[in-house]
C-alpha cells in the first residue's frame, strides 16, 4: 500500500492505495466520482475520461499513483455556469442521448476549447477521437464545440 495526494475537483485529498489499482477504481471506489464511466477498460472509449493537469485522459488505463501531486477533474468538478454552457449547446444540437459517454465529452470539449477557443472542424474532431459515441455519432458533437466556439469557448 502507498498514500497517493492528489487535488480532486479543486480539493486536496489523499487515499491508501495497492500498486496496481487503477485511477477510474480509486475515483469511484473512494471518492463516489461514479460520474466517471467504465466502458472497454482498455483506454479506447474513453467513457472515463477525466483532466488531468487540465488535460483529458483515459482513467481506466492510468494507475492512481500516477496522480500523486497531481490535479484530477472530473465532470463534477467544472464550474457550473461552464458545465452549463456545454451542456446546453449539446442538448440544443441533439448531440446527447443515453448520456453515458456525455461525461468524457465534455470533458475533452472543455479541455480543446480552453487551448484553442476557436477550433475548425478538424481539431474539433480530432479532440474528440478518443470519445465513442454510439447514440448520436459525431456530426452533431461537431455542431454543438461549433456553437461554444462562436459563442466564446467553454466560458
Amino acid at each position: 500500500m502507498t498514500t497517493v495526494r492528489f487535488v480532486l475537483n479543486g480539493k486536496a485529498v489523499q487515499a491508501e492505495v495497492e500498486a496496481g489499482t487503477r485511477l477510474i477504481d480509486l475515483l469511484r471506489e473512494t471518492f463516489d466520482r461514479t460520474e466517471v464511466k467504465e466502458g472497454c477498460g482498455e483506454g479506447e472509449c474513453g467513457a472515463c475520461t477525466v483532466l488531468l493537469d487540465g488535460r483529458p485522459v483515459t482513467s481506466c488505463i492510468l494507475f492512481a499513483w500516477q496522480v500523486e501531486g497531481r490535479s484530477v477533474t472530473t465532470v463534477a468538478g467544472l464550474d457550473e455556469a461552464e458545465l452549463a454552457r456545454i451542456r446546453e449547446a449539446m442538448v440544443g444540437e441533439g448531440a446527447v442521448q443515453c448520456g453515458f459517454c456525455t461525461p468524457g465529452f465534455v470533458l475533452s470539449i472543455k479541455a480543446l476549447l480552453d487551448s484553442n477557443p476557436a477550433p475548425g472542424r478538424g481539431e474539433i474532431l480530432e479532440a474528440v477521437s478518443g470519445n465513442l459515441c454510439r447514440c448520436t455519432g459525431y456530426e452533431r458533437i461537431a455542431r454543438a464545440v461549433e456553437k461554444l466556439a462562436r459563442e466564446g469557448g467553454s466560458r
